[in-house]
This record gives structure tokens, sequence and C-alpha cells, in this order.
């Protein structure tokens, strides 16, 4: 059975694991300790919102979410930066679940929507799709890196 929570600092211990695969997955090292405190300041300053998808009370998965503003529409919305599941976990609709949270989340707090990246070769891009995420064909995104 899955179940999906928003977490609390109580649950670092459930939470640190996964973000640290998820980590590992993007080809940074493995650092358990800046991960707990990276962790440790989004929660306490609530600058973030994490769900963590839990199957048979193992946490398997998480989506973590940032909010921005867009002087244009005067609104705020939020952007999905992390979405992660247990390899082992990938065919059991957890992504989606997670996905459909954040969903939840946003109508529920009054945000514009969700906005996502996602590299080009990224597989998740068909799950995004089916779940009514469009791809922007209008505007280009840059970054400049310090």
């Amino acid at each position: 059975m899955i179940t999906i929570k928003q977490a609390k600092i109580t649950d670092l211990e459930a939470i640190v694991p996964l973000f640290d695969s998820y980590r590992v997955f993007y080809k940074q090292q493995s650092n358990y300790e800046a991960a707990s405190a990276f962790l440790t300041e989004r929660i306490t300053k609530k600058e973030s919102v994490i769900f963590i998808a839990f199957e048979n009370e193992i946490p398997v998965g998480f989506t973590q979410l940032y909010q921005t503003f867009s002087s244009v529409s005067l609104k705020s919305s939020l952007i999905l930066n992390d979405l992660f599941v247990l390899k082992e976990h990938r065919k059991n609709n957890i992504g989606s679940q997670l996905l459909e949270t954040a969903k939840t989340y946003c109508r529920e707090n009054s945000q514009k929507g969700l906005a996502l990246e996602t590299a080009i070769d990224n597989p998740a891009q068909g799950l995004y799709e089916k779940l009514g995420w469009k791809k922007d064909s209008e505007c280009f995104h840059y970054f400049w890196r310090a």
C-alpha cells in the first residue's frame, strides 16, 4: 500500500537516504551529512514543501517543491524541483501519485501552477505528458552559471 505525506523535520531519517540517492542519480557525490543539512534548512526555514511516498511504511520516493512568483500574473507558483523514486519501485505508480499530490497541494494553496524542467532524454517525460503537463514551446530557458 502506498501512502504519501508532507515531510516534517521529524521525517529527516526517511528523506535523507532518498535525497542522497537522487543526487547520486544526477552524478553527485554521496554526502548524507550535507544532504541532511540542506533538507533541515529547507524545512525549518519553510523554503520548500516535500512529500514522501511510503510503500508498506518504507520510504521509496519523494518530490520537493519551491515557491516562485510571477510579476506579470501577480501570482505565486511552484517549481517541482525534485522527483525521485527508488529504481526497484518505479513501476508501482509512485511517481504518478507524487505528481498528483503536488497538483492537489498547488490547487489547495491557490497557486498559479507547477513548473518543472527535465533532461531532454529523461524517460519520465511520457509520465508528465500523460498526467496533463504541457511542454513549453513558447519560451526558452536560459541559465547563467556563476
